[in-house]
């Protein structure tokens, strides 16, 4: 019988997608702090590994969307990112006002925001395709001692493959590649509904290639399976309600404060 990683006790509801994104710039520890502030139950985060092997929060594999600079992260140095202006680019009225430029906000580390925020949970995309990122994340968590509190995930298997065989401590969500089989069987009515020994966390848009992905179905055998179900990126009121009176496990949205209402409404916190 499948056992409950200790990231999911309690059973996370809101998911603040890169921090408060919709309201500060996206994974910057001030995105992070306004998160906190309102309680949210997980922050997802994503992370390069800087040329110096530093674990670094940043979404793109390049400083050129939301910096005032260009390049890729891999290749600069800790104390090079940390020159650049990391709210240079965010606007919430279509670039008319820039609120966070010039105002000292930088690239930070997974090492800072788990020890500014250490009674909170960070879910870990794993972005760099470079092998030395599993290790360095790794020994990060290792020295942190954050196993209950960070889950870690990636849209490149291998990466998972090498993080689940050095540190079974680390839970992990599954990646594409696992998900499309496994879907593909539960739209065939040819997936087992049987409790899995391995606790199995998807991390799933509610649509994807034109196929309705999250139904009432697939909520249904998943759990009888054991897994979680945490779905992304829902910014709609409405949408969130759906997903939750379907049987989600979590939702990943940019405003948080706007899933937490929900999940008060519903009595899910």
């Amino acid at each position: 019988m499948s056992k409950v990683h200790p990231f999911f006790d309690p059973m996370p509801r809101v998911v603040a997608h890169r921090g408060d994104s919709g309201s500060f710039p996206e994974n910057t520890l001030p995105a992070f702090e306004s998160a906190v502030s309102m309680q949210v139950d997980v922050i997802e985060t994503d992370v390069h590994i800087s040329k110096d092997g530093h674990i670094v929060i940043w979404h793109d594999p390049t400083l050129d969307r939301n910096t005032d600079a260009t390049g890729r992260i891999e290749d600069h140095t800790l104390k090079e990112l940390k020159t650049f202006d990391a709210g240079y680019t965010f606007t919430v009225d279509d670039g008319k006002t820039f609120p966070f430029r010039n105002k000292g906000v930088r690239l930070a580390t997974l090492a800072e925001a788990l020890e500014t925020f250490p009674t909170t949970r960070f879910n870990v995309d794993l972005k760099s395709k470079e092998p030395e990122i599993v290790d360095a994340f790794i020994d990060l968590i290792r020295k942190e001692n954050a196993f209950d509190r960070v889950i870690g995930a990636s849209f490149h298997l291998k990466n998972l493959q090498a993080l689940r065989s050095k540190e079974k401590r680390i839970q992990t969500s599954l990646t594409t590649l696992e998900v499309v089989p496994l879907l593909a069987k539960q739209k065939l009515g040819l997936l087992s509904s049987k409790k899995q020994n391995d606790l199995t966390v998807f991390q799933v848009p509610p649509r994807q290639w034109g196929i309705e992905v999250v139904t009432p179905r697939f909520v249904e055998i998943m759990h009888k399976r054991g897994a979680i179900i945490q779905v992304w990126t829902i910014n709609e009121k409405e949408e969130m309600k759906r997903l939750f009176d379907m049987g989600v496990d979590s939702v990943m949205t940019d405003h948080p404060w706007q899933a937490i209402e929900v999940a008060k409404e519903l009595g899910l916190r």
